[in-house]
């Protein structure tokens, strides 16, 4: 009951297609929870392809949770029906019947202990325990997993694009180069990895299964994504190039230490930006980011890296890096934090916003 209700909150639409006579297929729906009272049952002999049935019977059939004395044959116009209707079928069977219905759906579900050969081989997907339940986990893992994708990539785009739009902008009003291409590297290949990975293996948002399904056409990135990416890159580009000039013609600070801070600057403001990563509709410090012990074991080391390259002479020597001073530190924790809080602003304004 558990497993069909998280269904059903899911946006998924769950249907008991058998062989038996309709009583026996209300009871049992009944039992399991797939229905409260009494259901409309279709018959095996109302099913018939999508273009031999008018609209008030296909309807009834989309919409029916209960399919009594179905044949075979007759299971392969109900997959029709519904992918004919835009929907994403999942079909169970473990018969060498349920075969040729395996193959049509979209994803074929056998079960792994008493299924027969001929079902497993022509699904997609084996149930070693045969539990309705472990479907239901798969379908959420799957979320979770899409989800963290996604902003695997969100992160990691609009940490690079940031990196270019850094250099693009002081090349273009003939500024020095506010970070070297060494630090550029060190960056790629040290800073933004851990984060990016550790989002990666975050469990999920709870509510993930609360969720209508998503378009299978919708692509990792869309329109509103690339948008987050220009927003949050711009936002990071300001702070580094506001720190690099305040640094350079209002501290005074050596050509050495502005580079330096500037660097430091774009370095933890991608350090913090993996926080604004947090799923919609999730509170500031109550999320699966914020949850997540691989996020701040990613910052921790990447904080650690960062202080090396600065205080460890060889390192420091290769990234042309110097100790920025209090004050150096100061500017770059201030500004730093700039996109963080951008980024925290926006996701309170788009509570709902993938």
């Amino acid at each position: 009951q558990d497993a069909i209700q998280q269904c059903q909150q899911a946006g998924i639409h769950v249907a008991m297609v058998t062989g038996d006579q309709a009583v026996t297929a209300q009871n049992i729906a009944r039992s399991v929870g797939l229905v409260k009272n009494h259901a409309d049952v279709v018959m095996g002999r109302e099913l018939d392809s999508p273009e031999n049935l008018d609209k008030e019977r296909n309807q009834r059939i989309i919409e029916a949770p209960i399919f009594a004395r179905v044949s075979p044959k007759q299971k392969l116009d109900l997959i029709d029906v519904h992918q004919q209707n835009g929907a994403v079928v999942a079909m169970t069977g473990d018969g060498v019947n349920d075969a040729p219905a395996l193959k049509k759906a979209d994803i074929g579900i056998a079960m792994g202990q008493r299924g027969t050969q001929v079902a497993r081989e022509a699904s997609d997907m084996v149930l070693e325990d045969d539990a309705f339940s472990t479907i239901v986990l798969a379908v959420r893992l799957g979320r979770v997993i899409f989800n963290n994708i996604r902003r695997f990539v969100l992160y990691l785009i609009s940490c690079n694009v940031s990196e270019i739009l850094v250099v693009f902008l002081a090349t273009m009003v003939n500024m020095p180069l506010p970070i070297r291409p060494l630090q550029i590297l060190f960056l790629n290949l040290v800073t933004d990895v851990f984060p990016a990975l550790a989002l990666g293996v975050s469990k999920g948002d709870p509510s993930v299964m609360e969720r209508p399904p998503r378009d299978p056409q919708e692509p990792v990135l869309m329109t509103q994504h690339w948008l987050r990416i220009g927003g949050f890159s711009l936002s990071i580009t300001v702070a580094v190039l506001a720190a690099y000039g305040l640094s350079l013609g209002v501290l005074g600070f050596s050509n050495q230490q502005t580079v330096t801070i500037s660097f430091l600057t774009l370095a933890f403001s991608q350090l913090w930006h993996v926080l604004s990563m947090r799923d919609r509709g999730s509170d500031i410090f109550r999320n699966d980011v914020f949850r997540n012990p691989y996020i701040w074991g990613a910052i921790v080391l990447c904080i650690m890296l960062l202080l090396a390259a600065v205080y460890i002479p060889p390192l420091a020597n290769v990234l042309k890096i110097t100790h920025p001073g209090w004050i150096g530190w100061g500017l770059v924790l201030g500004m730093s934090l700039f996109p963080l809080l951008v980024g925290q602003i926006y996701k309170s304004i788009n509570p709902r916003e993938a």
